[in-house]
């Protein structure tokens, strides 16, 4: 019974939080396709992709607002309008792409084992994941935020975080950074941030530990919880592509070359986000003056705080 009652709660939260975000955040339309400048002219397609005559695009299906299924089954969010645009350019069509949805856990497995073509699925670079896989130039900016229940004051991390229990997803870089950083703190992996988010409100869990890309929709959406004021791991997204693809990787970052000098992902994002957000976030597009970096050469789920 008490796993009923788990799960019945976890559907409607994730039936809360998604219905707030349709409200604020509609499909995105980005306006009139321009053409690509005569000196950025895509490269060839990769030919398995170019064959098929559409994309095959793993994206996150449990992450509003960033890659999650409306009532209908439709996937929304913003991986899956740069998806779109990729589709757009690569076929003249936003809907010649089929989704495969994935999990923090699964995400780099199904690229990896070629059951898609890339992953755009709120991927977080990290030097461990790119001995496995390549990335993109960056296309987002994520940080990590604890998410806790309002009567909860969050100190200093390094002396707060003793003898707490976190919550976060399996193979994500809060994982990593608390085992390396964290070793009086209790970490419990849950299924999805969904379901962190429900052991915070069960006091099952003291924070749950994610990307304020996520938290920030919870936080605004729930009257018992927020968001402690402490920021870390300030590390960009990239796009997940196979080893030894060079066609692939060419493409690929040649479209988000394209992508920010034209501020897609800024409109992308503002129809993502609730409007109260945007100064809030705004930064964390590339554009035209706004350019984001891998930390490559002082990896941060390294370096711990003092």
């Amino acid at each position: 019974m008490k796993r009923l009652i788990a799960i019945t709660g976890l559907v409607v939260l994730v039936a809360a939080i998604v219905a707030a975000l349709s409200v604020a955040a509609p499909t995105a339309k980005t306006g009139p396709e321009a053409k690509l400048p005569p000196k950025r002219r895509l490269p060839a397609l990769p030919a398995a992709v170019k064959a098929r005559g559409k994309w095959l695009i793993g994206v996150k299906c449990d992450t509003p607002p960033f890659g999650w299924q409306d009532t209908s089954g439709r996937n929304r969010g913003y991986d899956v309008e740069v998806a779109r645009q990729f589709a757009k350019w690569a076929f003249g069509s936003r809907s010649k792409v089929d989704f495969t949805c994935v999990t923090t856990a699964s995400r780099i497995g199904t690229l990896t084992a070629g059951r898609v073509d890339i992953i755009i699925a709120t991927l977080t670079w990290t030097a461990e994941r790119e001995k496995t896989i390549d990335y993109s130039s960056p296309y987002y900016g994520a940080a990590g935020k604890l998410l806790v229940k309002n009567s909860v004051t969050v100190g200093r991390l390094s002396t707060w975080m003793k003898g707490k229990k976190i919550v976060s997803t399996s193979g994500s870089i809060y994982d990593r950074w608390i085992k390396n950083c964290f070793k009086d703190t209790a970490f419990q992996v849950v299924s999805s941030p969904s379901a962190g988010v429900l052991a915070v409100k069960n006091g099952q869990a003291d924070a749950l530990m994610y990307d304020d890309s996520f938290l920030v929709g919870v936080a605004a959406n729930d009257p018992d919880l927020k968001m402690a004021q402490n920021k870390f791991l300030d590390v960009p997204w990239g796009i997940g592509i196979r080893k030894d693809e060079a066609s692939m990787k060419a493409w690929v970052n040649t479209a988000i070359r394209g992508m920010k000098a034209r501020d897609k992902f800024w409109a992308i994002l503002k129809v993502t986000i609730p409007r109260r957000f945007y100064t809030l976030f705004k930064k964390n597009a590339p554009g035209p003056t706004n350019s984001l970096k891998y930390p490559r050469a002082a990896p941060p789920e390294n370096s711990c705080p003092s």
